[in-house]
């Protein structure tokens, strides 16, 4: 089932989050985008108020044919067994940041800004970033990764001056009972 945010705060927050110019982080130097593609569970995030109670979030990504991205963040509400939430942003590549910055689009015409800022060469673990420091997700192709690999990103968000106290590690159980 999917949900569907209030209009008002979504777009309140949307436009409050935007970047019409360069992202003040620093982009990936570039990002392939078909090795982007695909399921990334979110290990850690800052979370916005929708998801600050996920548990077994999984980003999906797919390449549609007009070049955007179809995203699909999918999660638990509140426990392994909560009700499933669904929210299915469109991203925009934008031109000349070597596949790394996007602009995430919940409601026409706002543009979330949402920056590859980490991307391991295997394509297995990266950290989404943001200008205004205020939301990241550190995701990575197993729903676990290694304590050292978790403590560098952590390093990495506090070294862009994110505020660490609202860092989460969601929780992730797999596979799901019933089948995802």
């Amino acid at each position: 089932m999917k949900r569907r945010l209030p209009f008002a705060g979504l777009v309140a927050a949307l436009l409050a989050g935007c970047a019409s110019g360069p992202p003040t982080v620093q982009p990936v130097e570039s990002v392939d985008l078909q090795r982007f593609m695909g399921d990334w569970y979110v290990i850690a995030h800052i979370p916005s108020r929708w998801e600050d109670t996920a548990y077994n979030a999984v980003e999906t990504y797919a390449l549609r044919d007009d070049g955007k991205v179809q995203t699909t963040f999918r999660y638990r509400d509140g426990a392994f067994d909560g009700k499933v939430k669904v929210m299915e942003p469109v991203g925009t590549v934008r031109p000349d940041t070597g596949n790394a910055v996007w602009g995430m689009q919940f409601v026409w015409p706002v543009q979330a800004e949402y920056v590859i800022g980490a991307l391991d060469a295997g394509y297995t673990q990266t950290v989404i970033v943001r200008s205004a420091r205020d939301y990241a997700w550190l995701m990575a192709r197993t729903p676990e990764i290694p304590e050292a690999d978790y403590a560098r990103h952590v390093d990495y968000l506090r070294g862009l001056g994110y505020d660490l106290s609202k860092l989460r590690k969601v929780p992730q159980r797999w596979p799901e009972p019933g089948g995802r």
